[in-house]
């Protein structure tokens, strides 16, 4: 279900599906808070892409008219309403004009979702699967700062402060400590290649032999300290490089 009011939002979103989800089948279109309550309270769809600013208020005010059941993407041409977006559960914030690689990730996640298998916990309760964080709020004097995960090159700690680094060098202090960040992260992802250090796989650059069979790793953007990983731990980073980790 796609709420907006704006028409060239509308096609933007149709021709998005249209282009990269022809499978999936849109329930409709609707313009207003008032009509999206309506048919909400007898109809849940999958995913809902929702614009914040509709023709009749804020598209938050609906999370208290009607149970929003779906997965919802919240879909703006303004920053400011991320923190609400997320207080409200959704499942990803996109900024318009709506770019092609962001929006196919948001749906991919959502249709993950739907279809998560269930464990079977050793005595037969059904137990969903673990979730890790997608994203870091930030506080920075009176502002709140969302750091997508997929941004993130990397986590380090220095002089008993945890930093989080970006993709594009930005730089942002942590309440938490690295261990508490490392038990958030998916494995999958993030790999505590060192002491003082958390990397995502998209940050490796290069990996090289280091004296007394360590490896040396550097890491985009540069870290300022050389990284090494101790003889001990190498299998197991190699095992996750492969993809091999739980």
């Amino acid at each position: 279900m796609i709420i907006e009011d704006e028409l060239p939002a509308q096609q933007q979103i149709l021709r998005l599906l249209a282009k990269h989800f022809p499978e999936l089948k849109i329930a409709g279109i609707i313009d207003s808070l008032t009509d999206a309550a309506k048919w909400l309270k007898v109809n849940t769809p999958d995913i809902i892409f929702m614009d914040v600013e509709l023709s009749d208020g804020n598209c938050f005010e609906l999370f208290k008219m009607v149970e929003v059941k779906s997965r919802v993407i919240v879909t703006t041409a303004y920053e400011q309403y991320a923190l609400n977006a997320f207080k409200a559960k959704a499942i990803d914030y996109l900024l318009k004009p709506i770019e092609d690689d962001a929006f196919v990730e948001s749906v991919n996640r959502c249709v993950e979702m739907m279809n998560v298998p269930k464990q079977v916990a050793p005595d037969g309760v059904e137990a969903g699967l673990k979730s890790y964080k997608q994203r870091f709020t930030i506080t920075l004097g009176s502002q709140i700062v969302v750091v997508d995960l997929q941004r993130v090159a990397y986590f380090v700690s220095e002089n008993k402060s945890t930093y989080l680094v970006t993709l594009e060098k930005k730089e942002y202090v942590l309440d938490e400590g690295l261990d508490a960040v490392e038990a958030e992260l998916d494995p999958k992802q993030f790999y505590r290649i060192a002491r003082n250090c958390i990397a995502s796989l998209n940050s490796i650059d290069k990996i090289s032999k280091f004296f007394n069979q360590r490896l040396k790793v550097s890491l985009k953007p540069e870290y300022k300290e050389q990284i090494l990983v101790s003889r001990a731990r190498v299998p197991a980073l190699m095992d996750w490089l492969e993809g091999k980790c739980m």
